[in-house]
């Protein structure tokens, strides 16, 4: 039965048994806009509607049906939660989305602060901020720099393949655990990164895991979530590889900094056409990216090539446009 139910295993009322679910409706939660979205790059659509991935070092396919959020968790006899273990993954599910955050009242707010949200929001409903694993979502926003959503995703399948755990196999596709600090931080990481296509990334990949796990500790990492945004940032800062937009992307999405906007060229690009107006006619040159979303958190520590608008102009001190705009969670808003 359990071989029978595996074949069948993207759909929950095919064997129910296999199966648990949270309530979650679509304007809480749509795992196509937030699984595809650059966030994460552990995640793919394993057949229409289903979501497949690796969280916390076990396997998931994620479906929504019903104003549920149904799942199930591959072990190595392929059997779903159930009882306490059922408990702990309604847990996790529920700390990774961060269900705890309603989102319907904060889109409203967001926008009757903002009539450009508000025009484009009910196009995209339930956009939330991950909750991810700090040392992955790191290591993994490194390798964003000057690239694209498909080519990350390659590259973090291929990283995790060569230094990662392996966990499962689902239709003969072998399924790996996000590598360890110490494993990324060898002595011949950064040669294995390159044969792999990191290009000048694998210097980044392997001395940020090497200055992590010589430094912080992932249990240090962690702790980042309770200094404030400004000390998260500048420390990030600090590791090798690590600039202004990939730190306030890992504050956001990893160290519960929801205020952090990351701020690329295509951000950038959206302020300067859309927001003019609201800054009162000014023009948004370099000068005026403070103004944007860079945080309070010392000197620009710039990034690579596209990632930051203005790169290597001057330093950069603060801005909080955004943030005044749309709150306290004004990098959930820039998600949407």
């Amino acid at each position: 039965r359990r071989e029978a139910c595996m074949k069948l295993r993207d759909a929950p009322s095919a064997c129910p048994a296999l199966w648990r679910s949270l309530p979650c409706p679509p304007a809480e939660l749509r795992l196509d806009l937030v699984l595809s979205s650059g966030q994460t790059f552990r995640w793919w659509e394993s057949s229409p509607g289903a979501w497949t991935g690796v969280l916390g070092e076990r396997v998931w396919t994620l479906r929504q049906e019903r104003g549920r959020l149904w799942y199930t968790v591959y072990g190595e006899e392929g059997d779903g939660p159930s009882g306490a273990e059922g408990a702990e993954t309604d847990r996790i599910l529920r700390d990774y989305f961060q269900l705890d955050v309603g989102l319907p009242a904060l889109y409203r707010a967001w926008g009757e602060a903002d009539p450009l949200f508000r025009k484009v929001a009910s196009d995209f409903p339930g956009v939330r901020v991950l909750r991810q694993d700090p040392v992955e979502c790191l290591l993994s926003f490194i390798c964003t720099s000057n690239n694209h959503i498909s080519r990350i995703t390659a590259m973090i399948e291929r990283l995790c393949q060569a230094f990662g755990r392996r966990l499962c196999c689902l239709d003969a596709r072998p399924v790996h655990a996000f590598p360890s600090l110490s494993a990324l931080a060898g002595a011949d990481a950064e040669a294995r990164l390159r044969e792999l296509g990191f290009g000048y990334r694998a210097k980044f990949v392997s001395g940020s895991a090497r200055a992590v796990a010589e430094g912080l500790g992932a249990e240090g990492l962690c702790r980042l979530r309770t200094v404030p945004y400004a000390e998260a940032r500048r420390v990030l800062c600090t590791l090798p590889g690590v600039g202004s937009k990939v730190a306030d992307c890992v504050c956001l999405m990893a160290l519960d900094k929801a205020e952090a906007v990351p701020v690329d060229t295509h951000v950038w690009r959206i302020a300067r056409q859309r927001y003019s107006a609201v800054l009162g006619g000014r023009s948004l040159t370099p000068r005026a990216h403070q103004e944007i979303g860079e945080g309070r958190a010392g000197p620009w520590c710039g990034t690579h090539g596209d990632d930051d608008p203005g790169a290597g102009a001057h330093p950069l001190s603060a801005g909080d446009f955004f943030r005044e705009l749309w709150g306290p969670r004004a990098g959930w808003a820039q998600a949407v």
